[in-house]
């Protein structure tokens, strides 16, 4: 349907040290998503501070990362939780979604986290997966847990800024990353088990209308992490097929980037001291990659300097 997209070159920028690998031990994430593979890391959630730190997660273990931006890494926080993404609010904490414990916060300066949101209206969440944060203050995350074509009960909230959790879209087969457009009229989604990345255009109220597949793919296991760029075009992870693409504003595939290693490719960020460098992670070797785009990353709400 379209012509091949270029390809672009990636370059390793970090890697989980050995010393903190967690090896010879067993993990009930690990147990159920990798089907008892061993995981002596597995990383999620690339977000950048004002310093230009890149932080991850890593999800068995409960463990938070700090990686500078000559590439060394930092143990910042550990706890009893399955962190899956993060984000940073414009006041300097980090928001976090956590499969088991729901939406939690962590001080950067002390590695401090705690609970924020436990449940849904007195209900536990199926397995928080990843967050956004719009201009306005408003933070909307995906509730995945085991839902897929099976079982498609997924869900997108939001928590507004004043407090209150609004439902804006049931019966996903697995939610996972999200971004809004440029103007923040719709959410991109990316649906896993769909193997698609939906559109979900929002009415003024902030619940959802007109929701359609904005970019239907193949292979792999289905889109994890995306991206947008100032030109409102998408980056998205392709879990399961080792690469990452990058679709224009009108969903035309513009570049491929291959991970130098691994398929679990899951997440991204844009970031660098121009914008223009896509930071992308292999979460089973605990990789991050980067590549130079022509376009400047969006800057988020989530990323503006101080």
């Amino acid at each position: 349907m379209y012509a091949a997209p270029e390809q672009l070159q990636a370059e390793v920028f970090a890697r989980i040290p050995e010393h903190y690998l967690v090896r010879g031990r067993a993990s009930d994430w690990a147990r159920t998503q990798l089907h008892g593979a061993a995981a002596p890391v597995f990383l999620e959630g690339p977000s950048f501070d004002r310093q230009g730190n890149l932080w991850v997660v890593d999800i068995p273990w409960g463990r938070i990362f700090r990686i500078d931006p000559q590439g060394r890494v930092e143990l910042a926080a550990e706890y009893d939780g399955e962190p899956n993404g993060l984000k940073f609010h414009p006041d300097g904490r980090a928001f976090i979604t956590d499969y088991r414990n729901g939406l939690m916060v962590m001080d950067p300066a002390t590695g401090r986290v705690e609970s924020y949101l436990e449940r849904a209206r007195l209900e536990r969440f199926k397995g928080c997966n990843d967050l956004f944060f719009a201009a306005n203050g408003d933070l909307y995350f995906t509730d995945q847990g085991q839902s897929g074509l099976h079982d498609p009960g997924g869900r997108l909230y939001r928590l507004r800024a004043g407090g209150q959790l609004d439902i804006v879209l049931q019966g996903i087969p697995s939610p996972n990353g999200l971004v809004m457009n440029l103007d923040e009229t719709a959410i991109y989604l990316a649906v896993t088990r769909a193997n698609a990345i939906w559109r979900v255009p929002l009415m003024e109220d902030g619940t959802a209308t007109k929701v359609g597949v904005y970019i239907q793919m193949s292979g792999g296991g289905g889109p994890d992490g995306i991206a947008l760029d100032a030109e409102g075009g998408l980056a998205v992870c392709h879990v399961g097929f080792g690469a990452v693409w990058v679709f224009s504003p009108r969903g035309e595939p513009r570049y491929r980037i291959d991970a130098p290693e691994g398929l679990y490719t899951t997440n991204c960020a844009y970031g660098g001291p121009d914008g223009r460098t896509l930071y992308m992670i292999e979460s089973r070797t605990g990789c991050v990659f980067t590549a130079r785009l022509p376009v400047k990353g969006k800057t988020m709400y989530s990323h503006v300097p101080a």
